[in-house]
């Protein structure tokens, strides 16, 4: 870079190209005032302060430092007396309208702070008439008497985040900061993501949990904890501020994956670790406490069903019950479902537990409700299952496929990087059903109809190969596969497509011919993609479309699952799931499982596992009867609840590991409390392949424990030798039998809590961008399938006319088990939902906030209706987090025969007015 010298303050120094003068400055150990601008990521300097005023030799005027970049010999003076003065003027004046400081919303902010330094704290100019507070929303307080209007927070919306909902409104004296149409707060847009919050220097935007009545600030935390957010698969990196051993609140930080940027439930969401239904002792199932699928179990009171035990008690029933499953019934009667939401060491452990001590390979988690179909295709084609590249890729994309995913509402900070790219000129094409905020951004949106993505996949193709639009060279080079692909695809052109997926022909046409011909072009997906009965054709599908153009290894390219846990990318790496060891090394595989069975001295069962609906089928067949959970909610989480219900009340031995009696729980023999996020060390790998170090941030509540001490409490009463000190201890054995983490150790994730894999050399960075030189498979090639055009396995008819998809909300996650206990989150989305075209609405003469009838083939429920003009007509869109209203008890179980995932995202449904069918019966 070109270094460019010139004197600051009668010293000789360097800047380089682009450099500010008050970031040399800052290099240079020299302070200077400023509170319009933000050193944080992303910000970019606006100079309306003049608090960082400098002084240039032979210039008139004074120059904002923050903006000004130096010139070589240019003379500066940061502190002469022209300077100083200046920028105790500025703040002389700024103070005037402040509230005084003993008073003020913070009088620890930068703005105090900085008054403070410049030794001006006190003015003599008479304040200028401000505006009263808004306490509207749930999280957080606007109080404009303290606002500089820097426009820090409008940067922060409009230009980090993209959201747009803050602005400067109004002339002269009367200008002000406003949300929308000056709307209070929490009746505006607000995505409530905080941005504007962390950004502000004067107080004027705060969480509302470090104010008192007065608005004056109150709560202080005694320490800070670097760690990170316990929601999707982004791996935001947080610090969390503590008071009296209880988490106030999230400030996001500068991770490789968020760069300081949160969304809501990063933010506001982590207070359910403190909710009063945590389960602080183990818990056993009373003798005359019979299982019944529809029977309750209130959270708050669960001594109803269950008695408090000793942790020795529990531990000995919890073992006892299922060593003598297995040693009755057999290896094959036992199964366990680890979890996504749990550290890598804990996801191994456990698969390890059921592999050793139970003895077969019945071990998955929620990736198979997600991204199993494209973990499949892409094992299938690539032999990997992880991304090719990481989402902030985007920013050197020249066009980006968002198809089958929502990023806003689902990964919102992964959405903001798409957003920052679609500003600065990338060509965003959105793929969807149904509309979504991003389709804002985006310079094309394709509402196909719901299940004919193959269909549309294949069109675009078609027009590729044909239209010679396809990267000969990288075909020849680096794939297999390609003729057959010719071939088949011959009968999907776009004009015979355009009426099976509802797209024009030309509208194909013209987004094939971007992704192809652009620079680099990058896809992500979501379960919009994979929750079908043909998710592994879907994916399949977007492979071929990189492999054929080339997108793929390059900046800007590539293929990106969204993972939606924190940890889902993580505990499919670690093994749990049941065709595949540890790194989706096949289980039949004798040379891969041999190591395996050399360090754990034992032998493993050769035959693959069964999966989440398959250990439910088994259950109902009388195969399975014991089973352990950990961190999940298959009561929740599984289609056709009411008949996974059953299986889970049907089982003789049922061990749950939770924080909460879920609905899963409820069916427990017994029930161990568990460590939260927030009270736990462990690393955990975002859907960036980024391996990352959370931290211990407090002490779980009661007689709680860790989850890694309770896996091996019960590994030991299973008889297996198990002495583990900690994480530190079980990532190390990991790293001997899972090649990805080659080059990572414990102690380098400490030293730099964050390495993405694969790791070339202990010294040198992880490559985010892989298959830069072919893919590892035998061949070197990625493999192209072809995808044949399948319809959902459910379609509408006469007596179930529209389509049921399923999903999330912003404020809500996965079962709302956690979400849902937290206050701020439950306040803004406090009930069950069902989203609606204002169409459909009219048609059955509902409104906003009447309840409707949804009903399937497997259940019905009552719900209230949400009128929504992104949901096509003919849908109904409802999110699986509400247990009074739970979604999951009318989806269809129907597999995809690839990736064993159900069919979430379409089924026939009927909808009515609530009071009609009343009526009725």
């Amino acid at each position: 870079m070109t270094k460019i010298q010139f004197e600051l303050d009668g010293q000789q120094v360097e800047a380089v190209n682009g450099e500010t003068i008050w970031q040399v400055a800052k290099r240079q150990g020299r302070e200077i005032p400023h509170l319009c601008y933000s050193p944080e990521p992303d910000y970019r300097p606006d100079g309306n302060c003049r608090a960082c005023m400098v002084e240039i030799e032979g210039e008139r005027v004074l120059a904002a430092s923050c903006k000004r970049t130096p010139s070589v010999g240019m003379k500066v003076k940061s502190a002469s007396p022209r300077a100083i003065s200046a920028q105790r003027m500025v703040m002389e004046l700024l103070v005037a309208d402040q509230p005084a400081r003993e008073t003020s919303h913070d009088p620890d902010s930068k703005f105090w702070h900085w008054a403070e330094k410049v030794e001006v704290t006190e003015s003599r100019f008479p304040a200028a008439e401000r505006w009263h507070g808004d306490a509207s929303h749930p999280a957080m307080r606007v109080n404009l008497d303290a606002c500089i209007q820097c426009g820090l927070c409008v940067r922060a919306c409009r230009e980090v985040q993209v959201n747009d909902v803050i602005g400067m409104a109004y002339r002269n004296h009367g200008s002000k900061i406003v949300f929308d149409f000056d709307d209070p707060m929490g009746e505006s847009t607000c995505v409530a993501c905080g941005e504007c919050v962390q950004a502000c220097p004067t107080g004027a935007l705060m969480p509302s949990v470090m104010l008192d009545d007065n608005q004056t600030r109150v709560t202080y935390p005694d320490k800070k904890v670097d760690s990170l957010c316990p929601f999707c698969g982004v791996g935001c990196q947080v610090t969390y501020q503590v008071k009296d051993d209880k988490v106030i609140y999230a400030e996001g930080r500068d991770g490789p994956a968020n760069h300081n940027r949160l969304c809501v439930k990063g933010r506001f969401g982590f207070d359910y670790i403190h909710h009063p239904h945590r389960l602080t002792k183990p818990l056993v199932r009373l003798p005359n406490a019979k299982k019944d699928a529809n029977d309750q179990v209130d959270p708050a009171n669960p001594f109803t069903h269950f008695r408090e035990a000793s942790w020795e008690e529990a531990l000995d029933i919890a073992a006892k019950g299922l060593v003598r499953i297995r040693d009755e019934k057999g290896v094959k009667a036992l199964a366990g479902f680890g979890s996504a939401k749990g550290s890598n060491e804990e996801a191994y452990l456990f698969q390890k537990l059921v592999r050793t001590g139970f003895g077969s390979n019945n071990v998955d988690h929620c990736t198979r409700l997600c991204h199993a179909s494209s973990v499949a295709a892409l094992m299938e084609g690539l032999n990997s299952g992880a991304v090719s590249a990481p989402f902030a890729a985007a920013l050197d994309a020249e066009v980006i496929i968002v198809i089958g995913a929502n990023p806003a509402i689902n990964h919102p900070v992964a959405a903001t990087f798409l957003k920052n790219a679609a500003k600065s000129g990338a060509k965003l094409i959105v793929m969807d059903p149904r509309g979504q905020a991003l389709s804002r951004h985006a310079y094309k949106h394709l509402a196909f109809k719901a299940g004919s993505d193959v269909a549309m996949l294949n069109a675009m193709i078609n027009t590729i190969i044909t239209e010679g639009l396809t990267d000969e060279q990288y075909i020849a080079g680096y794939t297999e596969g390609f003729d057959e692909l010719k071939e088949r695809i011959k009968e999907f052109t776009p004009e015979k497509m355009a009426p099976i997926c509802g797209v024009p022909a030309e509208t194909l046409r013209e987004v094939a011919r971007l992704y192809a011909r652009s620079r680099a072009s990058i896809i992500f997906w979501g379960m919009g993609i994979s929750q079908h009965v043909h998710g592994t054709d879907n994916a399949r599908c977007l492979i071929a479309l990189a492999l054929i153009t080339g997108q793929v290894g390059r900046p800007g390219t590539g293929l990106h699952p969204l993972r939606g846990q924190n940890n889902v990318q993580g505990a499919s790496d670690a093994g749990l799931i049941p065709m595949f060891l540890p790194d989706y090394q096949p289980v039949g595989r004798t040379d891969l499982r041999e190591p395996f069975e050399r360090l754990w001295h034992q032998d493993l069962d050769p035959v693959r596992g069964l999966t989440v609906v398959e250990i439910i089928n088994a259950i109902h067949a009388g195969e399975i009867t014991g089973m352990y959970i950990e961190g999940e909610n298959p009561a929740m989480s599984d289609p056709d609840l009411q008949h996974a219900r059953e299986a889970l009340a049907k089982l003789e031995h049922l061990v749950v590991q939770d924080l909460f009696v879920t609905e899963t729980a409820f069916h427990a023999d017994v029930i161990l409390p568990a460590s939260a996020f927030a009270e736990k060390s462990g690393s955990f790998t975002n859907t960036d392949r980024r391996v990352q170090l959370a931290r211990e941030v407090i002490k779980p509540p009661g007689d709680a424990r860790q989850d890694l001490w309770i896996i091996q409490e019960i590994a030991r009463r299973m008889g297996l030798p198990w002495n583990y000190d900690g994480p530190a201890d079980v990532f190390t054995e990991m790293t001997q039998v899972m090649p990805s983490l080659q080059n990572i150790t414990w102690e380098r994730l400490v030293r730099e809590g964050a390495v993405t894999y694969p790791v070339d050399d202990p010294q040198k960075p992880g490559n985010e961008i892989i298959f830069t030189s072919g893919f590892p498979t035998e061949s070197g090639r990625g493999k192209i399938v072809p995808a044949r055009v399948v319809p959902p396995d459910e379609l509408p008819d006469d007596e179930y006319p529209m389509v049921l998809s399923t999903g999330r909300v912003l404020e809500h996650w996965h079962t709302g088990s956690m979400t849902r206990r937290s206050h701020v989150l439950d306040q803004i989305e406090p009930e069950a939902v069902a989203f609606m075209s204002p169409k459909d609405m009219r048609r059955m003469k509902v409104w906003p906030g009447d309840l409707i009838r949804l009903e399937t083939r497997r259940g019905a429920v009552e719900v209230k209706v949400r009128s929504d003009r992104d949901v096509p007509e003919n849908m109904v869109f409802m999110p699986f987090c509400y247990a009074e209203a739970a979604a999951n008890l009318l989806t269809n179980p129907a597999l995809d025969p690839f990736g064993k995932i159900p069919e979430f995202k379409f089924c026939a449904v009927k909808a009515e007015p609530a009071e009609i069918r009343a009526a009725a019966e």
